[in-house]
């Protein structure tokens, strides 16, 4: 080549080049404008279905409208999945930093579109199939066979959105910016809510049929607790009836009262193990109004059954325990009921009138237990006469169940199974490579209906990676106690003077974790303080005597394995906003 070649060879090597670079820009702003264009349309149609399916969630206590809204889904999910599923987008999808965020939001949407596609159509299915006319009784009957035809789509729908949300949980977030990685943090939220709803509603169609007596006549024990005087699962027993199902069909076949089981109180029903009798005595298989001190119903709930069966006979085949708190919720769905002494039982006065008002009224305990008997059968028949709007009777028994204020335990294994991990089954709190649960469960000890009046606070807190605590604060708010009956303040029988509250807090630490330390704030006031351990678990026992106005606090310390979350199970209270809180920072200090 001569130098003159060579000499115009530069200039034209320098504008390929130039071409070539230009070339490569050009298509990198096209492709970074067909990946925007294509992300923001996407990014659309996921924000669309995402509060297509949160907003359904929200209706599940209208199935039908429900399933009508998630029918619509589909066309969005299946958009979204296209737009961030073409050649460039999956290339773009390879590359550092811009690479992380396509692949989720790529993740995001096929996983989305699975749900749309596996479980969201079966879920309206099921979920339309609950309609008034299925959880209405008709000539006297639940159609037991409608409910039961429900359960293979509930279980497909289970099913799905179960993998959904594992799939969306594994998509890594530490490489992704906030405007990608908020997206992904609501439609978990969304998918995990849409999963247990749709988890219950499987459950449900699993257990009402037989429940109902599908397969021939059951009989279940239902308790009442009574949260003025505090046990573990809420308060003592306080009135029981047994209600009988076939086919469809509900009678209320006996009532009684707590006390009414008193000859086992020289010898227990059944032999608790070393470690409960070492943490609760030999009380809670000797009276049925203890059963609910354990704080596992799995266990309480049998001792209640065999103690029924002892002193009436016949087969009980489970136990179903409610407080009046619930009884408010379901008189929500039921309306007013008028009871035989002409009181109007509402939602909004039940709790007052059955735990305080009554014993202002009846100063003989079998003139109060005739009103709750009176009481819990109006509602009664009011249910199972129909009375109740279906909406508003699956809302109420939601809520009741999510603060644990609805227990049920079955005498059939392959049932009892189906509440495992539910609240329903009233367990003990589970600690695992997710969640760190602590357990505080609230006893009285004064022999009184106080606890109307007590408020209780409780915070769990991380301490340090392996550290967390849990702060427990009682207060006595109770009125002067000249102005309360003896029957509620207790009368100083057992050396608790009037109007003061004697409280017993046993705190559950999570499994797999060690008693770090423990201490007590109570201005001056005694304590007592005691360990035990319950099934591998420490318990810390904490007690303290309130007058009205007084407080005290008390601080339990875990060495445990930090997790994702942490949290606490509280004893069901008379008010319903009483419930544990995570705090910002760990207040125990040794």
């Amino acid at each position: 080549m001569t130098a003159a070649s060579r000499s115009a060879a530069g200039p034209i090597a320098a504008r390929a080049f130039a071409w070539a670079v230009g070339a490569v820009l050009i298509a990198t702003v096209l492709a970074l404008a067909w990946l925007g264009v294509r992300g923001a349309l996407a990014y659309g149609h996921l924000r669309s279905a995402q509060s297509t399916v949160s907003s359904a969630m929200g209706s599940m206590d209208d199935p039908a409208a429900a399933a009508t809204m998630l029918a619509t889904v589909g066309t969005d999910t299946s958009a979204a999945r296209d737009l961030t599923a073409d050649p460039v987008w999956r290339v773009a999808s390879r590359l550092p930093w811009i690479g992380p965020q396509l692949a989720a939001v790529s993740q995001v949407s096929s996983t989305l579109d699975d749900v749309a596609t596996d479980a969201l159509e079966p879920l309206g299915t099921a979920a339309s199939g609950f309609t008034a006319d299925a959880l209405r009784p008709q000539d006297g009957a639940f159609d037991v066979a409608r409910i039961a035809a429900l359960e293979p789509a509930a279980a497909s729908a289970a099913t799905g959105l179960a993998r959904a949300s594992a799939a969306l949980d594994a998509i890594d977030e530490r490489p992704l910016l906030g405007v990608v990685r908020r997206p992904i943090v609501a439609a978990r939220e969304v998918v995990a809510k849409a999963a247990s709803s749709t988890d219950a509603l499987h459950r449900a169609t699993q257990l009402l049929p037989a429940m109902l007596g599908a397969d021939g006549p059951r009989t279940y024990l239902l308790v009442f607790q009574n949260n003025a005087e505090w046990r573990s699962l809420g308060g003592i027993v306080g009135a029981t009836a047994l209600i009988a199902t076939d086919h469809g069909r509900l009678s209320l076949t006996a009532q009684g009262a707590g006390h009414d089981f008193q000859e086992f109180q020289g010898a227990p029903v059944t032999t608790l193990s070393p470690e409960l009798q070492q943490i609760f005595d030999t009380r809670p298989a000797r009276f049925m109004q203890n059963t609910t001190q354990l704080p596992d119903f799995t266990i309480g709930a049998p001792i209640a059954r065999d103690m029924w069966q002892k002193v009436h006979g016949g087969t009980v085949n489970g136990v179903v325990s409610l407080d009046p708190v619930a009884l408010s919720y379901l008189l929500r769905a039921t309306g007013p009921v008028t009871l035989p002494t002409g009181d109007r039982l509402t939602a909004d006065n039940a709790v007052q009138l059955l735990l305080d008002d009554v014993y202002r009224r009846y100063d003989e305990p079998k003139q109060q237990d005739a009103f709750f008997q009176s009481a819990a059968t109006a509602v009664f028949q009011a249910l199972s006469a129909g009375h109740a709007d279906p909406a508003a009777l699956l809302q109420a028994l939601s809520e009741a169940g999510a603060q644990r204020r609805l227990l049920l335990w079955s005498a059939d294994a392959a049932e009892q199974a189906v509440t495992d991990g539910t609240t329903l089954q009233g367990a003990l709190p589970v600690t695992d490579a997710d969640r760190t649960m602590f357990g505080v469960y609230l006893n009285d000890g004064t022999g009184s209906k106080m606890d109307y009046y007590m408020h209780v606070d409780v915070e769990t807190a991380w301490c340090a990676a392996d550290a967390a605590g849990v702060r427990v604060v009682l207060r006595n708010d109770a009125p002067d106690p000249s102005t309360l009956p003896e029957y509620v303040t207790g009368g100083g029988v057992y050396g608790v003077p009037v109007g003061h509250a004697q409280t017993s807090v046993y705190v559950y630490l999570p499994e797999g974790s060690t008693l770090a330390g423990q201490r007590a704030e109570t201005g001056g006031l005694p304590y007592g303080l005691a360990q035990g351990t319950d099934r591998g678990r420490p318990v810390v026992k904490l007690s303290v005597q309130l007058a009205p106005g007084q407080q005290a606090a008390f601080e339990v310390r875990a060495e445990t394995p930090a997790t994702s979350e942490l949290g606490a199970i509280l004893t069901p209270t008379v008010n319903a906003n009483e419930t544990p809180k995570v705090g910002e920072a760990c207040g125990f200090t040794e």
